[in-house]
């Protein structure tokens, strides 16, 4: 149902983002804010249908989840209403664990043995959650979803609604989306509800060479509440009221630089077929983008971070509150693995790394600044040298044992306030996968991010 990732979706689109925040279990990146790479979605099932596959495949009577800034650990279930094939609706429970508990022994309900107390601390609303879930399929082009969620904690107070249509034409997507109010996450950690908000987004099928194009139109409206946390942070201006028009076009090219040829294990099928074959690969992405803003969004469309400001061709008009802003972009990856991912043991090690040029023109500025301070003999400023590096990010996957393998995914930074420039990590996310390799690829995932402190469990299908 959700949107096809594509090269550089970070940047320029509304990419979606795994968290319990919300009993959905997603929400949404601030445009213009990449999200790390571990919980950043594509294309998946709904939530309902993740769990519903759990319990019926896996054995799994709940699901846990956790944030350490929201209700802490709950347990989802769902219940399965049976209508038509096209008609597939459930009604997801989710129940708070570790508020009940903590409410259990502040009120020294565990020296009673009376089923009394029990019944009363069950019986407060905040504990629970409960959302609708409908997914109709209108024909085999055709999708539509509509959810409904309410929360009983009272810092949940609106209950959440979205419509989602989706459409499939020859080799491309349109998505029709509308959610009040949505969840938006900047890269920071903060969660944003902006009170309204539709998108229609039409894409290009992606493919692993050639050209492709993205077009989106989004509008919010309302004035973006902060969930907890700090509330001197400002209101990223891309959620303010407005209009933006984002379109984008790229062309990719991979590059197999080996692939090995050595015999698999016959009568042994892969844990998973896409992570069958040890290679060595490169790409590169290369593309244009331009977006349109009017509204409050269009008055300050940088992000509070200079280093990060847009510094492409960018014409204002403050009288009508629009602003037009056009650049390039670019993109190389870089891709290693070893084993077949076909035995017991260490038969499968990953690596991939990326690097982002969100801004072409930033880039040639600053290069054109730091070849005249070398010509000038001028030692360079932080902000010359930060305006020529990438954004980077790496994954690291390795097979533990059968189908159980660990991987780590995190962007990579340099502390620019030390004057050494000392390389770091940001915000890494962990998981332990397990491969269901009857399904040829797909894996329930265990991850957790330790800088939002969010664990969850999820089904995927066809990802690497």
């Amino acid at each position: 149902m959700n949107k096809l990732r594509w090269a550089m979706d970070g940047g320029f689109w509304d990419l979606d983002r795994s968290t319990p925040r919300t009993l959905e279990g997603e929400g949404r990146a601030v445009p213009g804010e990449p999200l790390p790479l571990g919980v950043s979605r594509g294309t998946r099932l709904s939530r309902p249908k993740q769990i519903d596959f759990f319990q019926r495949f896996m054995f799994a009577p709940f699901i846990p989840s956790y944030s350490a800034s929201s209700h802490g650990l709950s347990l989802q279930r769902v219940l399965a209403l049976p209508f038509t094939q096209n008609w597939f609706a459930t009604l997801l429970a989710q129940f708070n664990l570790q508020k009940f508990v903590s409410s259990f022994k502040k009120n020294g309900a565990l020296q009673s043995s009376r089923l009394e107390n029990i019944r009363k601390h069950l019986e407060d609303k905040s504990l629970y959650a409960l959302g609708f879930c409908s997914e109709l399929l209108l024909s085999p082009c055709d999708t539509l979803l509509l959810s409904l969620d309410f929360y009983g904690d009272d810092n949940n107070k609106k209950p959440r609604k979205k419509a989602i249509f989706h459409h499939k034409f020859p080799n491309h997507n349109l998505n029709v989306e509308a959610v009040w109010p949505g969840l938006y996450i900047d890269k920071a950690g903060n969660y944003w509800d902006v009170p309204f908000s539709m998108a229609i987004d039409l894409a290009s099928l992606a493919s692993d060479s050639g050209a492709s194009y993205h077009f989106c139109m989004h509008h919010s409206a309302g004035q973006p509440m902060q969930l907890g946390g700090d509330e001197t942070v400002e209101v990223p201006a891309t959620l303010l009221p407005g209009i933006s028009l984002k379109s984008a076009f790229s062309l990719k090219k991979n590059v197999e630089i080996w692939r090995s040829n050595a015999q698999k294990l016959k009568m042994v099928q892969p844990y998973d077929i896409f992570l069958s074959n040890p290679h060595i690969s490169a790409s590169g992405v290369i593309g244009a983008a331009v977006m349109a803003c009017f509204g409050d969004n269009s008055v300050r469309p940088q992000v509070v971070d200079e280093s990060q400001q847009f510094e492409g061709f960018c014409l204002r008009a403050p009288a009508v509150k629009s602003t037009l802003l056009v650049d390039t972009f670019s993109s190389v990856s870089f891709t290693a693995q070893h084993g077949n991912f076909q035995r017991l043991l260490l038969d499968l090690t990953r690596f991939h790394a990326c690097l982002d040029f969100p801004s072409a023109s930033k880039f040639l500025s600053g290069a054109t600044r730091l070849a005249q301070d070398f010509r000038n003999s001028q030692q360079p400023t932080m902000e010359t040298v930060q305006a020529i590096c990438p954004k980077a990010t790496v994954s690291f996957q390795q097979q533990i044992a059968g189908p159980f393998s660990f991987r780590v995914d995190s962007g990579v930074e340099i502390d620019w306030k030390n004057k050494d420039w000392h390389m770091c990590v940001d915000d890494p996310v962990f998981s332990i996968e397990y491969a269901l390799h009857v399904l040829g690829s797909a894996k329930a995932v265990a991850w957790y991010s330790p800088k939002h402190r969010e664990f969850m469990v999820e089904l995927r299908f066809f990802e690497t």
